[in-house]
């Protein structure tokens, strides 16, 4: 009998696009699949239109609101799967993405192994997504896929694991305190259950851009800013104890440095935090720069007025991009009603 992968989909407030993920899903090759999703106390008609799907294969349920990781420890709590699958409730799978990944279980591949796919952002038109490849494109281990994306920058998004139940386990629960960077803390404790990755080229993802709105956004915000600290700090001691070396000390540095600008300088308590840190890791940090765009504007008018603008400007072109991209799509969503 081929494993069961279980879906799991949080969901808040998701009734524009989550009709969309569901039939993603159900669209799967893979034959043998349960679906969950759990509703974090939506406003809106989530819940109602999950509620359409239900089935022996689908089951929805409905909760106060917690937050996106209590959430999906509660739907890891209702799943019976072999193989677990994480889905966001706006984004999408194409049809092969289980059954790619599922042919290397069925190859052989150790149920401490880890699965990962290729993926790219889209707005309203996912045949309008880019796959372009990151230096976490390939086969890796759990030491070297941390040093990549910590001083690279880089990550994988959420819908792209495919992880067994033995390593999701070991792994352990979401943590709800971290806020918005709940899912690069929680894939490192599985990339520590696991002995290594394997990327599956042909199995794509297509993550929906949801922009200033979305979780993992910070902004000015005092709690999502000491929140998105202290999973740095985790990270570091993550990689620090698979290997505690010149190359992983730096890449920790680097690390931080990547991410200096995002408390600086509304939160000098955490760079100097950061600065302690990376002293202890045999690094110093310098102090941030603005792109060439805003630096001018910064030097003449300070940071407040320089940081603002990098902050608003794009947030205003974001949003004229995706009212185009949006308009563009009706056409394609009329057509898809009337079938």
């Amino acid at each position: 009998m081929k494993k069961l992968v279980s879906v799991l989909i949080p969901a808040y407030n998701a009734a524009e696009f989550i009709a969309n993920t569901i039939d993603s899903v159900l669209a799967q090759t893979w034959p043998r699949k349960e679906v969950i999703v759990v509703n974090d106390g939506s406003q809106d008609d989530t819940l109602a239109i999950a509620r359409q799907f239900e089935s022996k294969e689908v089951l929805v349920v409905t909760k106060d609101n917690e937050g996106a990781a209590a959430t999906r420890n509660r739907a890891f709590s209702l799943c019976q799967g072999d193989y677990i699958q994480w889905l966001d409730a706006d984004d999408l799978l194409s049809p092969s993405k289980i059954s790619r990944q599922m042919a290397l279980v069925e190859g052989g591949y150790g149920s401490r192994g880890l699965l990962s796919s290729a993926w790219a952002y889209f707005m309203y038109r996912p045949q309008r997504a880019r796959f372009t490849p990151t230096a976490l494109w390939c086969d890796l281990s759990p030491t070297e896929w941390l040093v990549r994306k910590m001083s690279q920058n880089l990550y994988m998004q959420t819908a792209t694991w495919l992880v067994s139940r033995e390593v999701t386990e070991a792994a352990g629960p979401w943590n709800p305190r971290l806020l918005g960077d709940d899912d690069g803390e929680y894939f490192c404790r599985v990339l520590l259950a696991s002995e290594g990755v394997r990327f599956v080229s042909d199995a794509k993802v297509f993550y929906r851009v949801s922009g200033y709105s979305r979780l993992s956004y910070i902004g000015r915000s005092d709690r999502k800013m000491a929140a998105h600290f202290d999973s740095m700090r985790l990270h570091i001691g993550y990689l620090l104890s698979l290997e505690d070396s010149a190359r992983t000390r730096a890449a920790c540095v680097k690390y931080l440095q990547n991410w200096l600008l995002t408390f600086y300088p509304e939160r000098m308590d955490i760079v100097r935090e950061a600065e302690s840190l990376a002293a202890e890791l045999g690094g110093k940090l310098v102090v941030p720069r603005l792109s060439w765009k805003y630096e001018w504007l910064r030097r003449l008018c300070g940071w407040h007025y320089g940081k603002r603008a990098m902050e608003y400007l794009p947030r205003a072109r974001w949003s004229l991009t995706r009212r185009c991209d949006y308009l563009l799509s009706l056409p394609h969503r009329r057509t898809s009603e009337d079938r």
